[in-house]
């Protein structure tokens, strides 16, 4: 185990695309197995633990990371990780991915595993709830997944118009109808952004929590990653104790995250709220060194001290 666990915390940073794909087919064929799944697919495992992390992730995103997501969680927890890959967003709707996954159930192979957790954001969370079918007893983390493109529920979702074209009704295909075998599903979201929302409450199973996290924007899980409360998620839902009070203590870390203190400061002003505003940057400057927000206090102060002036002004002038 120990061998493995140096393996994957080799830095693949920096390296050419060529040479990142090699070292990591290297290290997969080395523990696990890489296995293409077409022109645009590959599965690639490695295998360490009795708990297994099946990610959906795509090349550029992992290249850019320098190593799959799951690769921490086998250097810092023993796990084992499968990882699907995709080259640009597919959602994975290939009969290639299809028939990977038939082979893993006709095998048993997820059956090995004292406990299996699917994860994936976006597109690739739409494929971790529609692929936890095929691992009863499982556990979901779906970040701001799409439920489905197919035009006939989801006509309303105009971001992937390319997609209608794409079957979403055959095999694997509705996600919510695929996590009815999970033991628990995750969806983690924003409800302030609309289309999320609408895919959000289309997973409507009674094992399945929702997880929001309100002002984070359309990039969710570059944000958990940024503040770090990503491999912790995937560590207490692994373990059973992902609860709604658990995520709401690891996202009290948006208290001190930058990106997300400025969107909501933004919400505030296009609201015209200056008394919340001077609140939010009271509360931001008391906490963290923040230019831009003891920049904006100072100016909230000014006019409150230019408004009680003038008040008291018109006081006087009445009496």
């Amino acid at each position: 185990m120990e061998e493995v666990e140096t393996a994957v915390s080799r830095d693949l940073s920096g390296l050419t695309e060529a040479e990142w794909l090699h070292e990591f087919v290297e290290i997969a064929e080395e523990h696990g197995y890489f296995q293409p799944l077409g022109k645009r697919h590959f599965a690639a495992l490695v295998e360490n633990g009795s708990t297994l992390l099946v990610t959906f992730e795509t090349l550029p995103a992992m290249r850019s990371d320098g190593a799959p997501i799951g690769w921490q969680m086998v250097r810092d927890h023993g796990w084992s990780h499968l990882c699907l890959a995709c080259d640009g967003d597919t959602w994975f709707r290939d009969h290639h991915v299809y028939g990977y996954f038939d082979r893993l159930i006709d095998e048993g192979f997820l059956e090995d595993f004292d406990r299996v957790i699917f994860y994936g954001a976006g597109p690739c969370g739409y494929a971790a709830a529609a692929f936890s079918v095929a691992a009863p007893g499982a556990t979901v983390v779906a970040v701001a997944p799409q439920a489905t493109l197919d035009p006939d529920v989801a006509l309303w979702d105009d971001r992937f118009a390319e997609m209608r074209r794409i079957n979403f009704t055959n095999r694997y295909g509705y996600a919510p109808d695929m996590t009815d075998a999970a033991d628990q599903a995750f969806v983690v979201y924003d409800p302030c952004l609309p289309l999320d929302a609408m895919h959000a409450a289309l997973f409507r199973r009674p094992q399945t929590t929702m997880l929001r996290m309100r002002r984070m924007g359309p990039a969710l899980e570059i944000d958990l990653r940024q503040m770090q409360i990503l491999p912790r998620l995937l560590e207490l839902a692994g373990t059973r104790r992902l609860t709604p009070l658990a995520f709401a203590r690891l996202a009290r870390k948006r208290r001190s995250y930058p990106p997300y203190l400025r969107r909501l400061m933004a919400a505030v002003e296009v609201k015209d709220r200056p008394i919340l505003a001077y609140i939010l940057c009271r509360s931001v400057v008391a906490r963290m060194k923040a230019p831009r927000f003891a920049r904006r206090l100072e100016v909230l102060e000014e006019a409150a001290a230019r408004r009680r002036a003038e008040l008291a002004a018109a006081r006087d002038a009445d009496s």
